[in-house]
């Protein structure tokens, strides 16, 4: 039987940073959820073309998906609530 080394645990102190990403600021928190289905192949392409853009999934999803939302919404005239908020 082996015995622990308690000489190699460190206590825990409230300085101690907590690993991980830092939080986020409230406004720059993404709250809406968008579920959708898609096939397997779908998926598999769309997140190869994110790697390919360097992007996560969701950015690459969301940045085509607002480009081409504002080129229609533009086309049509219509105000485009994104950029409303951006410029405010």
């Amino acid at each position: 039987m082996k015995l622990l080394d308690v000489h190699d645990f460190r206590p825990y102190t409230v300085c101690m940073a907590k690993a991980g990403r830092p939080k986020k600021k409230p406004d720059t928190v993404k709250t809406e959820y968008i579920e959708m289905r898609v096939e397997k192949s779908e998926k598999d392409t769309f997140r190869a073309a994110a790697e390919a853009a360097g992007l996560p999934l969701s950015g690459w999803i969301r940045q085509r998906l607002r480009r081409d939302a504002k080129k229609e919404l533009e086309d049509l005239g219509l105000p485009v609530a994104f950029l409303e908020r951006l410029s405010a």
